[in-house]
């Protein structure tokens, strides 16, 4: 398993965590689209040569931003980080993956693969 961390503009955030569900991010025995979101304020300062969704080259900006987290399968992947990006406002999206261990205490691992 992996997780996706990735930060949104908070009003973008709903259609980002519909279509990592949909693309296999989340999905935890019975249930689909299983997440976490955290708001908070993201900071940058587009460079020159950037065209940014949210404000302007060379000035510092703030943004209400929301925080989303999600495990996937491995195999999943791509998909799952395709679809994020696909969906994020932003020229160049803040996210990061990295391996998880989802297992029960017993070492198990309950279903989930996304069908």
């Amino acid at each position: 398993m992996d997780c996706l961390v990735i930060y949104v503009p908070t009003e973008a955030a709903p259609a980002v965590r519909q279509v990592i569900g949909d693309a296999g991010a989340g999905r935890l025995g019975n249930y689909s689209h299983c997440s976490f979101s955290l708001e908070g304020t993201g900071r940058f300062t587009p460079l020159p040569g950037a065209t940014p969704a949210i404000g302007t080259v060379g000035s510092p900006e703030e943004v209400s931003e929301t925080r989303i987290e999600a495990i996937y399968p491995r195999s999943r992947r791509n998909a799952v980080v395709g679809a994020a990006l696909s969906a994020h406002p932003y020229e160049t999206p803040a996210f990061m993956t990295f391996p998880v261990d989802a297992s029960l205490p017993d070492g198990t691992v309950k279903s989930t693969e996304a069908p």
